[in-house]
Parts: structure tokens; C-alpha cells; sequence
């Protein structure tokens, strides 16, 4: 039984990993109605972002903390994601007010591509590290309970509880805030929003820095374990079959689908791999969002589209 919840837990640690990605994904969607192909790509420029100025600061400034550097990295690389988001709108959004989806959505994909080779041109492409000082040391539980007890990894305890507390705030925001209804109300209907006054503009700025602020913590949580590299950004492939399973309009939708897939992916690798050669875990999130799509395409909380004719 201790293997099988420790496979369990580990699944559920990346499964929430897999989330905050999706999350990006789902809030610029739900607010705006893109789907952002460049989310990847700001997981990365965000975690650059943030490892670079953790190097620099201490240079720059002459001091020696680390949770200084850490939290003027913090500050310096959300206030790098809001510029971000500003340049996105700035330059393209506005340009495509009322377009057809394909069309926003090829710009996401040339958005991605600006974000890469800016990434790379300003902070670097090597591998860098993240340390904000999250222990890495295995944890052992239950040892009354379990024969050996059971070894969590307390980073990824770390991890999930920030995680946690972040899709709380962001439900808050998108449920009990003026400007989170008026995110709602610009997906609906662009040009019903802007005939009530609502600011495209000043609207798609603030869900495009609230996804960058969320690319942030997900890249810095990432950087965390893995170093920051620039094949950080193919982690927003595996969120593909997390928006897919939980639905592209559910916040509660993207985190679920993220610990399905998280799950599902350590349990099929560990307890079927033998069966299948191994590998199970690469494929398996594309498999089980195929078999979603064939049964209910708008995945398992995702608003049903009904279209009267």
C-alpha cells in the first residue's frame, strides 16, 4: 500500500504543476475567449525572468541576501509579465478587436515566438537556477501506519499549497470583483461589453497580466525543481490535455484535469507500463483527452455550447 500512495502523492504533486499552466490557459480564455498558444512561452520568459534578476540584484545593489534577491526578482519579474501583457495588447490585440478566433489565435502563436527569442536575447540561454529556499529534503510520514512509512517530497507540499492558495485568490477575483465581471462580460461578447463602456483595451491588459502573474508562478515553481531551461515552455503541451479534460471556461476544471492527468499518468506508467514496453507516461494525458473529446467535447466542467439555428 506505501508504494501505491506514494506513486499517488507524486502524481498529485505534478498534476497540480500541470494546473497552474492550465490555469493560464483557462483565464485568458474565460476573459478574453483567445486561447493562448504563447503560454508556454510566458512560463518561460517569466521563470527566465525571475532567475536572472536573483543573479543580478545582489550585483547591482551590493547586498548578499538571498531572500532579498529573491523577492526583489519576484517583484521586478510580475512587473516584467505586466509589461508584457501591456506590449501584447498594445501591439496586436487592439489591431483584432472583433476578429474571427483563428485569427487571435495565430497571433498567440506569433506571440509565442516574439516571447522565445526575446527571452533568449535578454536574460540568456543557458540553464539557470531558481532557489527560493523551498526544502528539498524527503519528508518520511506514517511510519506507525505503514510498513518503511511513506516518503513525500516536501518541495512539492510547497508547491501545491502555493498553488492552492493562488486558485483561491483567482476565484475570489473572477467571482466577487467589479473588474472579474467585467472579464466575464468581454468574453461573452466584445462589442456587447464595449456598448456598456466596458475598456477592451484596459480589460484584456489586466487578464493578460493575471496569466503572466500565474506563467510566473508556475515557472518559478518549475525553475524550482527542474532549472530553468528553455524546455520549460514544452510543459504547456501536457496542459493542452489538462484544458481539454477539465473545459476551457472552469478554473475548478483546470486544476481537477491537472490532478487526473498528474495522477493517472504515475499510476498507468508504474502499475501498466510493464504491460506496454513503458512510456505510458508520454502519451497517456493525449489519450485520455481523446477519449474525452469523443464523449463530451467541452470536457467534464466546461460550459455546453448550444447553438440555435
Amino acid at each position: 500500500m506505501g508504494p501505491f500512495l506514494e506513486t499517488l502523492f507524486g502524481g498529485l504533486m505534478v498534476g497540480m504543476l500541470y494546473s497552474l499552466v492550465a490555469l493560464g490557459f483557462v483565464l485568458i480564455f474565460k476573459a478574453s475567449g483567445v486561447f493562448n498558444f504563447a503560454q508556454g512561452a510566458m512560463v518561460l520568459f517569466a521563470a527566465l525572468a525571475m532567475a536572472r534578476f536573483a543573479e543580478w540584484f545582489p550585483l547591482w545593489l551590493g547586498f548578499e541576501s538571498p531572500l532579498l534577491a529573491n523577492l526583489l526578482a519576484f517583484i521586478a519579474a510580475a512587473a516584467c509579465m505586466v509589461g508584457v501583457a501591456w506590449l501584447v495588447e498594445r501591439l496586436a490585440l487592439r489591431y483584432l478587436v472583433n476578429q474571427e478566433g483563428i485569427t487571435l489565435l495565430m497571433a498567440t502563436l506569433g506571440i509565442a515566438n516574439v516571447l522565445d527569442g526575446a527571452g533568449q536575447l535578454i536574460f540568456g540561454s543557458a540553464t539557470y537556477k531558481i532557489d527560493v529556499g523551498m526544502p528539498k529534503e524527503p519528508l518520511l510520514v506514517f511510519q506507525d501506519t505503514f510498513e518503511g512509512g511513506l516518503l513525500l517530497n516536501q518541495e512539492d507540499l510547497y508547491a501545491a499549497a502555493a498553488a492552492a492558495m493562488l486558485v483561491a485568490l483567482l476565484t475570489l477575483f473572477f467571482q466577487k470583483t467589479r473588474t472579474g465581471r467585467a472579464l466575464r462580460a468581454v468574453a461573452d461578447d466584445h462589442q456587447a461589453a464595449q456598448s456598456i463602456g466596458i475598456p477592451l483595451g484596459r480589460i484584456w491588459v489586466i487578464v493578460w497580466a493575471v496569466g503572466g502573474f500565474v506563467a510566473l508562478v508556475a515557472g518559478l515553481i518549475w525553475g524550482s525543481k527542474l532549472g530553468v531551461q528553455f524546455s520549460i515552455s514544452l510543459v504547456a503541451l501536457k496542459a493542452f490535455p489538462v484544458v481539454i479534460l477539465g473545459g476551457l471556461t472552469s478554473v475548478p476544471g483546470a486544476i481537477l484535469g491537472g490532478l487526473i492527468i498528474g495522477m493517472g499518468e504515475k499510476l498507468s506508467e508504474i502499475y501498466l507500463g510493464p504491460f506496454f514496453g513503458g512510456g505510458i507516461e508520454n502519451w497517456f494525458a493525449y489519450v485520455l483527452a481523446l477519449g474525452v473529446l469523443l464523449v463530451r467535447p467541452q470536457g467534464l466542467f466546461g460550459d455546453k455550447i448550444i447553438d440555435r439555428v
